[in-house]
C-alpha cells in the first residue's frame, strides 16, 4: 500500500535528495552493458538487483547523514512498450517488471526510512522516443493511451507517485498527466532542456509548463528540470514568470556538453562536483520553492554528496553542522 500518495511530503518546504545518473554510472563506472540504455533488466537476476542496491544505498546514506528526505525512483525509465519490445518484453512482461521495480525500492525504503528521512517511492516514466531529440510526436490523446499501461500498472503498487523524466515536448507531458489523473496517482513532469534553456522543440520552459497546466487543470503536483547543465538553463529562470513557481526539482547534468556531444562521447564527462553543488545554491536563490535536488547524466554519489553539503544548510529539516 502507498504511504504518501494522498499527501506528498515534498510539497512542503523540507529538503529532498534524489540519486544521480543511474545508467551512466552503471555503464562508465561499473562496466555494465545496458542495451537500449535500459536498466530495468537488471532486476531479473540476483547479481543485478544487488548491483542496484549498492548503487542506491550510497545515496540513501548521504540523505541519512544530513537528515534529508529522499525520493527513490524505480529503474523503469525505459519500461514502456516501444523500448520494452526492443528488449523482448511484451505487455505482460513489462507489467511484471514495473511491479517488481516498485517492490525493489519498497524494500530499500523499509531499510532506510527513519524519523529524520522520509522516503517517497516514485515510479519512473520515460518518453516514448529519444529524450534528447524529437524524432516523432504524439498528440495528447495518443500520449495518454501510450503511457496508460505503465502508469496504470504502477498505480496498482506501493508507489506514492510517478515522475516522467526527459520529456521534450508538452503534448506528451499532457498525455502523461492525464493518464496519471485517470489512474488517481500523483505525477511530476521533468523537462529536458537544451543549451539555450529551451525544450528541444524550441519552446520556453514557462510556456511549456503553462501549456501542460492549462490542458490538465494543473493536476501535476510539480515540475522539474533534468538532463541539462545549470549554465544551460540559468537564464531561463530569471524571467520571473509565474510558471517558474511550479518548478520544485532539478536533476542537472555534470557536463556542460550538448546532448549531441554527450551522445557522441565515448568517455564520461563527470564535470566538477564542487562546482555543481555551488550551482545548485544559485538555482535555489532563483527558485525559492526548489526543494528537490538530484543529478542526471554523468553525476554519481560524489555530486549528490556535494549538493547535500552545499544546500542542506538552506533547509530547517537538515543538519547544518
Amino acid at each position: 500500500m502507498s504511504k504518501y500518495r494522498h499527501q506528498l511530503p515534498q510539497l512542503g518546504q523540507d529538503f529532498f535528495l534524489m540519486d544521480g545518473g543511474l545508467e551512466t554510472t552503471l555503464i562508465f563506472h561499473h562496466g555494465v552493458d545496458l542495451p537500449e540504455f535500459a536498466s530495468f533488466p537488471l532486476l531479473r537476476t540476483a547479481v543485478g538487483r544487488e548491483m542496484l542496491n549498492g548503487y542506491y544505498r550510497k545515496y540513501l546514506e548521504i540523505a541519512q547523514q544530513v537528515q534529508a528526505n529522499f525520493i527513490l525512483d524505480s529503474v523503469t525509465w525505459r519500461a514502456n512498450s516501444d523500448w520494452g519490445s526492443r528488449l523482448g518484453y511484451d505487455s505482460e512482461a513489462l507489467a511484471e517488471i514495473n511491479c517488481a521495480a516498485i517492490a525493489h525500492i519498497e524494500t530499500l525504503r523499509h531499510e532506510y526510512e527513519s524519523d529524520h528521512t522520509q522516503i517517497v517511492l516514485s515510479g519512473c516514466i520515460g518518453p516514448r522516443g529519444d529524450g534528447y531529440a524529437i524524432e516523432s510526436t504524439m498528440d495528447a490523446t495518443e500520449a495518454e493511451a501510450y503511457h496508460w499501461p505503465q502508469i496504470h500498472t504502477v498505480a496498482g503498487t506501493a508507489a506514492d507517485m510517478v515522475c516522467a523524466f526527459t520529456i521534450n515536448y508538452p503534448e506528451e507531458a499532457i498525455g502523461i498527466v492525464r493518464a496519471a489523473q485517470r489512474a488517481q496517482i500523483p505525477i511530476s513532469i521533468s523537462f529536458t532542456l537544451e543549451t539555450d534553456g529551451h525544450l528541444p522543440n524550441g519552446q520556453s520552459l514557462p510556456s511549456a509548463v503553462q501549456q501542460v497546466d492549462a490542458a490538465t487543470a494543473e493536476y501535476a503536483s510539480y515540475f522539474m528540470i533534468n538532463c541539462a547543465h545549470p549554465t544551460h538553463f540559468e537564464k531561463s529562470l530569471m524571467g520571473g514568470e509565474p510558471e517558474l513557481g511550479r518548478i520544485r526539482g532539478v536533476r542537472a547534468n555534470s557536463s556542460r556538453k550538448s546532448h549531441q556531444e554527450l551522445n557522441d562521447s565515448t568517455e564520461l564527462d563527470s564535470g566538477n562536483p564542487t562546482e555543481l553543488g555551488q550551482y545548485y545554491i544559485a538555482i535555489k536563490q532563483q527558485l525559492q520553492q526548489l526543494n528537490i535536488m538530484g543529478g542526471c547524466c554523468g553525476t554519481d554519489h560524489r555530486h549528490i554528496a556535494q549538493i547535500a553539503k552545499e544546500c542542506a544548510p538552506l533547509f530547517t529539516n537538515t543538519l547544518t553542522a
